[in-house]
């Protein structure tokens, strides 16, 4: 049986970690490079690294902190922020990612979802949708959760998906931060629409948030947190004997 993956996520803004709550408020955390290595060596999965202003800056995704983070990471390093081209694309994968999230960039040209699935295959394409429910419909954010599109959200990974990105991250802006739990109606439409991974992102507060998330989603391939994380709220160590003991499939240290 696969495994479920961990994933700590840095919000990375002006070379620091940040966290907020529903996508307002970022305070300060750490140094990126600091706490890649510390997740790392404390049994991570993998690692998520967004420059969170990029896009809505309109900027490139800043590289030397990105080089020397990866060259401290030895577990899967999935790379997004200001991805707006197939150059953006081969910059980050050159700077030491393994996965390039892009979510503004595909908005404004949907094409560079196959164009980069092809040089670089669907596993290294990671579509990232930052979602709200507005009016009961769940409807895609961009600019970091600034700016409705107006656009489906279902929809939109299903074509994402289709395109070629070969895994989606569900950013629930409803849920982020809240530590009330995953968003599981919203994960539970996107399981049912696509077939490739799935990974949970927004509403983890405590050990049992992800317990429920992997019974009640069995096809959710990850759960992806930040400040449990980093505040030490949650030890991804406890975390992942809490999923053993349930049953839940985890690569133990």
């Amino acid at each position: 049986m696969i495994t479920k993956r961990i994933i700590p996520c840095l919000d990375v803004k002006d070379g620091r970690v940040v966290k907020g709550i529903n996508f307002k408020g970022l305070g300060d955390v750490a140094s990126p490079v600091e706490l890649a290595e510390y997740y790392t060596k404390a049994g991570a999965d993998e690692l998520v690294f967004y420059d969170i202003t990029a896009s809505s800056e309109g900027r490139k995704l800043f590289t030397d902190i990105l080089t020397e983070t990866a060259s401290r990471v030895f577990i899967p390093l999935t790379v997004g922020g200001g991805i707006g081209s197939i150059e953006d694309f081969d910059r980050v994968l050159k700077c030491g990612a393994d996965k390039v999230s892009v979510n503004s960039g595909a908005i404004r040209n949907p094409k560079i979802i196959g164009e980069a699935a092809k040089l670089y295959g669907d596993q290294c394409v990671v579509i990232s949708a930052d979602i709200a429910l507005i009016d009961g419909v769940y409807r895609v954010f961009s600019k970091g959760g600034r700016e409705n599109t107006g656009m489906e959200a279902i929809d939109w990974i299903k074509r994402c998906v289709a395109d070629g990105a070969g895994e989606v991250v569900v950013n629930s802006i409803d849920t982020d931060g809240v530590k009330k739990g995953f968003d599981l109606p919203l994960l539970k439409e996107v399981c049912r629409a696509v077939s490739v991974p799935v990974i949970a992102s927004g509403g983890a507060g405590c050990i049992q948030d992800f317990i429920d998330l992997f019974e009640e989603i069995p096809q959710v391939d990850a759960g992806l947190a930040a400040s449990i994380f980093h505040f030490g709220e949650v030890a991804i160590s406890d975390l992942k004997k809490a999923m053993a003991d349930a049953g839940i499939p985890a690569r133990l240290l």
